[in-house]
């Protein structure tokens, strides 16, 4: 049974229905009740079984009561996807703390809250596999995007810690790191005019976006396939990787 965060969104859906077509019942979470549980709808409609949890995964007991419930009325949890995440951009002299804590909030407080809260239940089974989705920008600097890129490098070095304690456990932690992808939350940076306070200087949308070796940017499903192999008994010895699926952009960095 896989468990899949930020659900609703065009990474998480895509993810909820990859692991779905795996053959595993889904326990798809997201912030935004509505949303998710019309995803929940659509695929139960496509004869598969999901069920929906509006969860913030900033707070800690709510996560604690969505992962108890989710083995309740779902099964045990044997796979955890971390998805969940926001963007906020803008140069760093003029970046509010309130929009920096609000990143680390969901990005690596969120991942943390989750995957502690998936672990605990996992380590007395002795296996499980935990994914957490972050961004090619936690190894390469973009400018404008400090919060962001920050909160991903600290949420990609967690994940690779929590591996090394769990391994023991019988339980793999991986990572998959997209670079720019074809999402409603990475349309609304491109689309930025010249007139609009992201253009500013430090700002520039077009700064986002370094060239990418295979040309274009990902879609949804290229980064929900790579979370799947992993999830998948085809990589069963694998725990502790970073796979970067950006294109080439950032050069094997």
């Amino acid at each position: 049974m896989a468990l899949v965060t930020g659900a609703a969104g065009g990474i998480g859906s895509a993810v909820a229905l990859a692991m779905a077509e795996q053959g595993l019942s889904v326990a798809a979470l997201d912030v935004c009740g509505k949303a998710v549980r019309g995803l929940a709808e659509d695929l139960t409609a496509r004869s598969h079984r999901v069920g929906a949890y509006t969860v913030d995964v900033a707070d800690e007991a709510s996560v604690e009561a969505a992962v108890a419930s989710v083995e309740a009325e779902m099964g045990a949890v044997t796979a955890v996807v971390n998805v969940a995440g926001v963007l906020r951009w803008g140069a760093v002299t003029g970046f509010p703390s309130r929009e920096w804590r609000e990143v680390f909030d969901v990005n690596t407080l969120g991942v943390f809250h989750v995957s502690r809260a998936a672990a605990r239940a996992m380590v007395p089974r002795g296996s499980g596999s935990i994914v957490t989705v972050s961004s090619d920008a936690a190894a390469v600097p973009r400018a404008a995007l400090a919060a962001y890129a920050a909160s991903k490098a600290a949420a990609t070095h967690f994940t690779l810690c929590l591996g090394l304690e769990l391994g023991p456990h019988g339980i793999r932690c991986n990572v998959v790191s997209p670079g720019s992808t074809d999402t409603a939350m990475r349309r609304v940076l491109w689309e930025k005019g010249p007139s609009s306070p992201a253009a500013a200087p430090g700002n520039d949308p077009s700064a986002f976006r370094p060239g990418v070796p295979l040309g274009g940017v990902a879609r949804p499903e290229d980064v929900a396939d790579a979370v799947a192999f992993l999830t998948s008994r085809r990589a069963q010895h694998v725990t502790l990787h970073d796979l970067r699926v950006d294109g080439g952009a950032s050069l094997g960095a």
